[in-house]
């Protein structure tokens, strides 16, 4: 099982650790903090580094089973030996504020409207989030919008615990997704940002909002009955 390191702290940016398997360019580590695509969120890049300052980059991140894979631009990477992992932090970083700009704007939709969240895509250039609503006309999502970004200009703390499954369901709302989580998860990350937002959440997340920058709409649009989806970018 591969070590998650950027569990406990989103902010690392470089790490050791023993290469555990190779398959030509696959390359499974001891522990990583490379984010491994998912739930919205598109994997770390970056590069590793080996025992004789050979640079590899990092193209592309999965999590197979209990472990995640490494895909690298070039084979040579061996069993065993130690290397040394660097994100692209300014990459990384921007996935963040993005997240936490998101999880903000769905809390305001959700209070606003009840609307829950039936998908979300998140990108270094624009971030989409899909909602089960009726209607929203442009006077209502830009004062959403509005909404949001007075919480961001808040500077509120942004904190992440683990709770059994039990307990965390018993906390209103913690699952906006219209799909819950499947039951083989015994234990839920919760993402809370007090007084806003409490949800379940495997993503990474800026330590506090202030972080984030402010949230502009690009567009919306009708994706059909019950279906609106909305973009937005970052400044």
């Amino acid at each position: 099982m591969t070590e998650l390191l950027y569990l406990n702290d989103a902010y690392l940016k470089n790490f050791k650790a023993m290469v555990k398997e190779v398959n030509g360019r696959f390359i499974i580590l001891d522990k990583t903090a490379f984010y491994p695509q998912g739930g919205g969120q598109p994997c770390d890049i970056g590069k590793i580094t080996s025992q004789n300052n050979e640079t590899y980059n990092v193209t592309f991140v999965k999590k197979i089973g209990n472990d995640i894979s490494h895909e690298v631009d070039r084979e040579g990477l061996r069993e065993s030996e130690i290397i040394e992992g660097e994100i692209d932090w300014e990459r990384r970083f921007r996935l963040m504020r993005s997240h936490t700009a998101a999880h903000i704007l769905a809390a305001v939709i959700h209070k606003r409207t009840g609307a829950k969240i039936t998908g979300n895509q998140l990108d270094v250039s624009k971030v989409r989030i899909d909602f089960n609503l009726e209607n929203f006309d442009k006077e209502s999502l830009s004062s959403y919008i509005d909404e949001a970004n007075s919480i961001i200009s808040q500077n509120l703390d942004v904190n992440v615990e683990e709770l059994p499954r039990d307990e965390a369901f018993k906390i209103p709302d913690v699952v906006k997704l219209k799909d819950i989580l499947p039951p083989a998860v015994d234990k839920i990350r919760i993402v809370s940002i007090p007084g806003i937002d409490r949800q379940a959440c495997g993503g990474l997340h800026v330590s506090n909002t202030r972080e984030i920058g402010k949230i502009t709409l690009v567009k919306a649009e009708n994706k059909g009955a019950n279906n609106r989806r909305v973009y937005f970018i970052l400044e």
